[in-house]
């Protein structure tokens, strides 16, 4: 019940969606429907600017984080600490509180990285930096960051509980970039730097 338990808090940490309660402390649009539509930090800067899409990346990361390190902390073990990621993780795409409409799953996936391997995260985030650089594409940064993260799990760490968690959080990232994949292949993916539209 105790492992139950902490599994149900990763995902109710999960389901507080950052950028619905910014935009609503700011006095901004609701995200799911002005935007691109997508609740996450960077459809809050298209709508508020860089002040509120800070404090959303950063409370999407948070509760990424924090719910595993309370796992790590309470000392379970690795199958009750990947359960309890992807509890966080999913809860940022499927929030309860918010009929289920949340975001893409970065900013959360990578806090759960954070939290289940630091170094993890360093490689996919210099992953991202060279994707990003490369093409300046920031959808395609994320997927092909997140799509090396479990093979960057297993030569770390050698988790298959962990890397089998990675694996299915990748996919779900991919998954949910699947209109960028749709523009992506059109040519009609925003590049970084490009004017907001």
């Amino acid at each position: 019940m105790f492992d139950l338990a902490l599994i149900v808090f990763g995902y109710l940490v999960g389901s507080v969606s950052s950028a619905i309660l910014v935009c609503r402390a700011f006095g901004l649009e609701d995200p799911r429907t002005g935007g691109s539509h997508n609740p996450g930090a960077t459809n809050v800067l298209r709508i508020g600017g860089k002040l509120p899409a800070a404090v959303t990346l950063a409370g999407d990361w948070a509760k990424g984080t924090v719910p595993v390190l309370v796992a790590l902390w309470l000392g379970d073990n690795t199958a009750v600490v990947a359960a309890t990621g992807l509890a966080a993780f999913f809860g940022h795409l499927y929030p309860v509180f918010f009929r289920f409409q949340g975001g893409k799953g970065v900013a959360t996936g990578l806090g759960v990285l954070l939290a289940w391997s630091p170094s993890v995260l360093g490689l996919a985030a210099l992953t991202w930096i060279v994707i990003a650089g490369a093409f300046r594409y920031s959808s395609l940064a994320a997927m092909v960051a997140f799509a090396m993260s479990p093979a960057y799990v297993f030569w770390l760490l050698g988790d298959p509980v962990i890397t089998a968690a990675t694996a299915l959080m990748a996919a779900a990232v991919i998954w949910r970039h699947r209109a960028n994949i749709v523009r992506l292949a059109t040519g009609d993916e925003a590049r970084i730097g490009d004017p907001m539209p």
